[in-house]
């Protein structure tokens, strides 16, 4: 039997295609966290100026999601994370 654990990750998604490509990549993680687990909490901070460009970016939208799942799940979020176009950041964090 495995325990589920409690996680937080934050994003940091592109702005560069729009607001709409933006909120279909974090609709698209809320999905997939929410399908192996339980979604505590979402809070989206909104667009944000970076610290420092990446790929020649200066703006993200940010998301802080809490959730509940399995331990082998978080290495299959990281997975997708980094394949995913338009994510310019990510990070999971166990609570």
């Amino acid at each position: 039997m495995n325990k589920m654990n409690k996680y937080e990750t934050i994003m940091v998604v592109s702005v560069k295609n729009g607001d709409e490509a933006a909120n279909s990549v974090i609709e698209k993680f809320k999905a997939l966290i929410a399908e192996n687990g339980t979604i505590e909490s979402v809070d989206d901070w909104g667009k944000k100026r970076l610290a420092y460009d990446i790929n020649y970016e200066s703006e993200g939208h940010y998301v802080l999601i809490n959730f509940e799942s399995k331990p082998e799940f978080t290495a299959e979020l990281d997975r997708v994370y980094k394949i995913t176009e338009g994510l310019l950041r990510s990070i999971i964090v166990a609570k």
